[in-house]
């Protein structure tokens, strides 16, 4: 009598007998990346870029592990920290996210963590020019504007405080009228360049998101520092900080508003009777 064994069948077992070469390298690479992503939620974030880094060597075309290895890397780097262990984790991230735009240029998660990336290693310059990758490639992105506006205030705000210090004093938020001459056009040079882009992207956000309060809350934070460059010229000044108030109750009105919409949106689904 001829026995026949009868042995469990899995259906990886079936999909690693039926698959070529190719073929299974691509689900090895498709299972590393399903531990990689599960590693990465529980924050373990090395063992998250072994399996991504596994995924690209089963398939060095597999988009999606290069973008999650970059993305692991980025979430290890401390912003403003410059040990060269943190830049070199930067590095690594703005590394895979090149790889990625390598082959999807216009990828924009990729380009919003190399600008996220670059501020947070005070690259500022690399990262108003990958917001502005971002605006050319989606014109309402709010957010990209926003960020372009926060990086001119920062600009400004380092500027304006290094040559006020130099002048003996520090800023007051409205103008510096106790400024000298020389001051003023000190500030004057470096600082009509950022705070004019500054009020522009800023102005360009709340028009797509009219309820945009950080951004507000930055066009008063700007029109201060423009009111540093009105050199002699009180009226200027003055409209310049009536214009920043102004933007300070229009984000008090845009956080109400904002507010409202998360209550009514928590409370949408529920009617008293």
């Amino acid at each position: 009598m001829k026995l026949t064994a009868r042995v469990p069948v899995t259906a990886a077992f079936v999909a690693m007998m039926l698959c070529g070469a190719t073929g299974c390298k691509q689900l090895q690479a498709r299972d590393q990346l399903n531990k990689g992503v599960q590693a990465f939620k529980n924050q373990k974030y090395e063992e998250a870029v072994n399996h991504f880094q596994n995924a690209i060597n089963d398939d060095p075309n597999y988009s999606d592990a290069k973008l999650y290895l970059a993305t692991a890397y980025a979430n290890q780097v401390v912003p403003n920290l410059d040990t060269p262990d943190n830049l070199e984790m930067a590095h690594k991230a703005l590394d895979g996210f090149q790889n990625v735009l390598s082959t999807k240029p216009n990828d924009l998660t990729a380009l919003k963590q190399i600008a996220s990336i670059s501020r947070n290693i005070k690259k500022m310059d690399d990262a108003k020019l990958y917001e502005r990758k971002v605006i050319a490639i989606d014109p309402n992105d709010a957010e990209a504007y926003y960020t372009i506006g926060v990086v001119d205030w920062m600009q400004a705000y380092k500027s304006a405080v290094a040559i006020l210090a130099a002048d003996g004093l520090t800023d007051d938020g409205n103008g510096n009228v106790k400024k000298s001459k020389g001051a003023c056009q000190k500030l004057v040079d470096a600082n009509t360049a950022p705070v004019t882009e500054g009020l522009d992207v800023l102005t360009k956000a709340v028009q797509i998101n009219p309820n945009y309060e950080e951004a507000m809350t930055y066009l008063n934070l700007m029109s201060r520092r423009k009111a540093d460059l009105e050199c002699g010229n009180d009226a200027a000044r003055k409209a310049d900080l009536a214009a920043a108030d102004d933007w300070t109750q229009k984000s008090m009105g845009a956080r109400k508003a904002n507010e409202l919409k998360k209550e009514k949106a928590v409370g949408g689904g529920v009617s008293m009777q």
